[in-house]
């Protein structure tokens, strides 16, 4: 059995290292994406109010969307060699994305909490993709800039867009 956290050799033109550091970073943002996937099917279960049926389609999109990318990272983190983290319950452990309350919110503040998920992994993303071209790992750039960073940006931009003049909730 390959403990999580490790790596093992494939041929692929990589230091050992650059493959720990790239596996570690990708499984943060494959946790954090799992947790972003359900919050949108949660919000999109949720959702009311005279924009229901416009949000609700848009999180069901961009549900779908986050789930093409978790299993693009996913296979990612095990070309590199490493283990994608996959049980729920392991990922709740180690998710930077705070718990959102058991209960359905107002549309603004389930909005709020969308891109603020987004705006951690936004975060973490634009790090990890300078410290990887840094290291030599193209791969794992490209991920995080082509599918990571420009899809997560163009689904905050949705988001934001539905929140103009509405204060967004914190907490």
């Amino acid at each position: 059995m390959q403990e999580f956290g490790t790596v093992r050799q494939f041929p692929i033109g990589l230091a050992h290292d650059t493959r720990m550091y790239s596996c570690q970073l990708l499984n943060q943002t494959l946790a954090d994406s799992q947790i972003l996937h359900a919050l949108y099917k949660k919000h999109h279960w949720l959702m009311r109010g005279a924009t229901f049926y416009q949000l609700h389609l848009l999180l069901d999109k961009h549900a779908g969307e986050q789930l093409e990318l978790i299993d693009m990272i996913a296979e990612r983190i095990q070309t590199l060699g490493g283990v994608a983290v996959g049980d729920s319950r392991h990922v709740a452990e180690i998710t930077g994305i705070p718990r959102p309350p058991d209960g359905a919110e107002e549309v603004p503040a389930m909005l709020s909490r969308l891109l603020e998920a987004h705006e951690m992994i936004l975060a973490g993303a634009h790090e990890a993709a300078a410290r990887t071209a840094k290291m030599g790992d193209d791969g794992t750039n490209d991920l995080l800039v082509s599918d990571v960073i420009r899809t997560g940006e163009l689904q905050a931009w949705f988001l934001a867009e539905h929140l103009v003049d509405t204060p967004l909730v914190h907490g």
